[in-house]
This record gives C-alpha cells, structure tokens and sequence, in this order.
C-alpha cells in the first residue's frame, strides 16, 4: 500500500492511497472519500478491496483546500473542520480528478481491466457523477448526498450504478428520496436498495450510525455487483 501522485493538465497535482492485492494485479476501483478526507476509515475500505483481488486508488479530493487532511468523526472540532471543507468544495473539479484518477488507475500495471468506482455521503454523490459525466465501467454510492439535485443527469447513465439508501438518513429527507426513486426506479441500469431504519453513515465501521447487518448487506452487495460488472 503507498501514496501516488496523480498529475493534472497545467501542471498541478495531488495525492491518492493506493492498495494493490497480493497478486500484484486486479480490476481497478476508484474509492471516492466522505467529507473527512482519505483517512483510516477510507484506507481501510481500500485494503478491504484489495484483499479481494481488486487495485484500489482514493484521492485526495480536499487537496485543493488542504493537501492530506485525515479527519475522524469522533471530535466535533474534526466535525467542524469536515463541514467546512464539504462547503468549501467545487463539485466539478472534484469530478475532474476523479476523472484524472480513472485515467492514471486505468493506466497503472497493476490495473489489468475495467474499472469502477464506489463512493460514501460526499463520495456517494459523486459516484452518482461517475456513472453520469465519466466513462467508468460502474458505480457504486453508499447514502449519497444531493443525487436528488443531479437527477436530471440521469439519461447519461450508460453503465451499471448501485445506489444505498438509508431510509432515516438525517441528509436525504424522504422527499429528496422520493425524487431519487421517482427519477430512477425505471432506469434500465440503475438498481436501488432501500435500507430501512438505518441513518447515514451505517457502513462506517465505528461511526455513529453504524449498523452492522445493514452494512454487512450493503457491503455483500457491492462485492457481487463488482464482481459480475469488473471480473473481480
């Protein structure tokens, strides 16, 4: 496991962990961050991959605001901070580095086929966006947050996108996912699984929300949803 550098057009650049399995070689993922940068959390989730066969790369989306941040949920000064750089955060270049990121996964030795990616509340937003405005084979969002404002997006779906709900998440009331549903329901590539009594965040291992059988449900899912949509 290491940090690389990826390289934008103009010369600029940022970091990204990257967790490659034992083989040395697999399809690739790109880990899209929540709102408290590529922490432990975000590490653990890549290596978690990677034990499964797959080259796995999480960049550092805050670089613009503050190269290498790594906060937890377990402070509300670290709540605080995280806040502020979700406000602070350009949706659109975020989605050009992670198209940036797709490229430098997709030309990596160790990235032998197709690519997708998966994402958590700021990085489930923005797994929604893969699936619209890249050309990722896949995509995978846990309890994204704002689909509901980018569902006029969706006739660029071309590609398999998994979306997890909680059905009490504190940020997407039951309007916002009613509109999800009602937008997407009859896409032909898009599957949604409602997870019921559940609040965001209940795949983050140590979290608040945590919920350990819809997490395990959830987690289950996406496995077979790579594994039939990139060969893993």
């Amino acid at each position: 496991m290491a940090e690389v550098t990826i390289s934008l057009q103009g010369g600029e650049s940022f970091m990204a962990y990257l967790a490659t399995p034992g083989s040395g070689s697999g399809p690739g993922i790109v880990l899209i961050q929540e709102i408290f940068g590529v922490n432990q959390v975000m590490r653990d989730i890549a290596d978690g991959h990677a034990a499964n066969g797959y080259t796995v790369i999480c960049p550092d989306l805050f670089w613009r605001q503050e190269p290498g941040i790594q906060l937890t949920d377990q402070s509300e000064a670290e709540w605080a901070r995280a806040f502020e750089l979700y406000q602070g955060f350009d949706e659109a270049a975020g989605v050009d580095d992670l198209n940036a990121t797709l490229a430098h996964l997709r030309g990596l030795d160790a990235c032998t086929g197709k690519v997708g990616s998966v994402g958590y509340c700021l990085g489930g937003k923005l797994a929604y966006l893969m699936a619209t405005r890249t050309d990722a084979d896949c995509s995978v969002g846990y309890y994204g947050v704002g689909i509901e404002n980018a569902v006029d997006e969706s006739g660029n779906i071309n590609t398999p996108l998994m979306l997890h709900v909680a059905e009490k998440d504190q940020f997407c009331p039951p309007e916002a996912q009613a509109k999800i549903h009602e937008a997407l329901d009859s896409h032909a590539n898009v599957t949604i699984h409602d997870y019921a009594s559940v609040d965001h965040a209940f795949a983050r291992i140590g979290g608040e929300h945590y919920d350990k059988a819809a997490a395990d449900q959830a987690n289950q899912r996406t496995a077979a949803f790579f594994s039939q949509h990139l060969g893993g």
